[in-house]
């Protein structure tokens, strides 16, 4: 296992996570947001580009398998919807959503480190 192709793919699955918050969930935050869907959405390109990266790094330092890439690209999307939009609309991390992220912790790490 190459840890550092793993831990690169997850940062981008995470940096491409925050970009999906804004572009779906930025309409609720910001007006001009809201105003240009059709502009907001050629955002796609460059997010559907670092996914691709994101799931080959993941792939390969996981010797090729795909499934463990599925769950830590799932779960750093739950952390980071669950971070920014306590962030920005004020949502709070009750009980059910704090057990939903731990969970999320688990899949990661049983996916990174069960042999």
């Amino acid at each position: 296992m190459n840890y550092k192709s793993v831990v690169l793919g997850a940062i981008l699955f995470t940096i491409a996570q925050i970009f999906i918050w804004y572009q779906g969930n930025g309409q609720f935050v910001y007006k001009w947001f809201k105003e240009n869907p059709i502009i907001l959405s050629l955002i796609g390109v460059p997010i559907s580009y670092i996914l691709i990266i994101a799931t080959r790094y993941v792939v390969d330092g996981l010797g090729g398998v795909l499934w463990p890439m599925r769950m830590i690209g799932f779960s750093t999307g739950i952390a980071v919807f669950t971070f920014l939009t306590w962030y920005h609309m004020n949502e709070t991390i009750n009980l059910k959503t704090g057990i939903s992220l731990m969970l999320a912790t688990v899949i990661v790490l049983i996916q990174i480190f069960w042999k």
